[in-house]
């Protein structure tokens, strides 16, 4: 299964954003891609006013013409599309990513769980779910959940996905990928032992430096005394498209003969980890600085 990562400088405004869009997917299926993956808020170059009037104007309906436009695109060319938004929403615009299948199908809808409530996503509305989806492609079908940015700083988001059956987690980021946080995306992928795509900015985004990745989660083969490089591929700095092929028959392989993930848990040991009264925030909220 070919994923490819479109590490892409967003063109100005969303019509712009739309067309540069359409183009580079077009890019990814001659290049043989099944899945093509947005940074995170395409549509707006994830740049968003904060006065509250003008954020609503800016937000777009997930059911409007510009989301919808890549699903037609996605049944065109036969490949899926992950597409990333400023969407409408009450009381105030969600971060949002909406997974399109090989038919043009949603089957996937997803907004950020963890928003950087310390800067300037204060003012949206967080997500409040993790949901995980069947997604069939032309290499057949695999389980799919969604992370965006922030939300990879926390284990809890890439378990419940693998919890609920994510073979393959896609992330659209917007951030400086470096040591951390890319170890952050190898750990949960280790951890968890599925796969996880994740498509940044290029360098020239404001607060953005590409290094597009994807980690297969398969960290040790039978036939192999040292670990392996969970790593399929890191993305340079530049603006392109990256592509990296996913071996889904090694990866159940894995999950079935393997000690990670679900199956040596202690769940009835893990109360704290939802008892928000264990111990007070190490900031304020008000004292909250990027």
């Amino acid at each position: 299964m070919k994923i490819a990562l479109l590490q892409l400088l967003p063109a100005g405004s969303e019509a712009e954003n739309r067309k540069k869009g359409a183009e580079w997917c077009r890019r990814a299926k001659e290049a043989g891609a099944d899945i093509a993956l947005f940074p995170e808020m395409w549509s707006c170059g994830y740049s968003f006013p904060q006065d509250t009037a003008a954020l609503k104007t800016a937000a777009i309906d997930a059911d409007g013409a510009f989301v919808s436009s890549f699903g037609g695109l996605a049944a065109q060319l036969q490949m899926a599309i992950g597409i990333t938004f400023l969407e409408k929403y009450e009381p105030s615009p969600r971060n949002s990513f909406v997974l399109f299948d090989c038919f043009g199908r949603r089957v996937l809808s997803y907004a950020k769980v963890h928003t950087c409530d310390f800067g300037e996503e204060r003012v949206l509305t967080a997500g409040d779910t993790f949901p995980v989806a069947e997604l069939n492609t032309a290499e057949g079908s695999v389980k799919v959940g969604a992370m965006i940015c922030y939300d990879r700083e926390f284990p809890e988001s890439a378990r419940i996905l693998m919890l609920e059956g994510a073979e393959l987690i896609l992330v659209p980021n917007a951030c400086p990928m470096e040591i951390n946080r890319l170890s952050q995306l190898r750990g949960r992928a280790y951890e968890n032992m599925c796969a996880i795509a994740t498509a940044n900015y290029p360098q020239g985004q404001p607060d953005c430096n590409g290094h597009s990745t994807v980690f297969d989660g398969v960290a040790y083969l039978p036939d192999e005394v040292a670990p392996r490089d969970t790593c399929l591929l890191e993305a340079p700095e530049a603006e392109g498209m990256y592509l990296a092929e996913l071996d889904l028959a090694l990866l159940r392989e894995y999950r079935r003969s393997e000690v990670h993930g679900n199956a040596y848990r202690r769940p009835e040991l893990y109360g704290k980890l939802t008892d928000r009264a264990v111990k007070e925030p190490f900031i304020r909220a008000d004292k909250r600085k990027r």
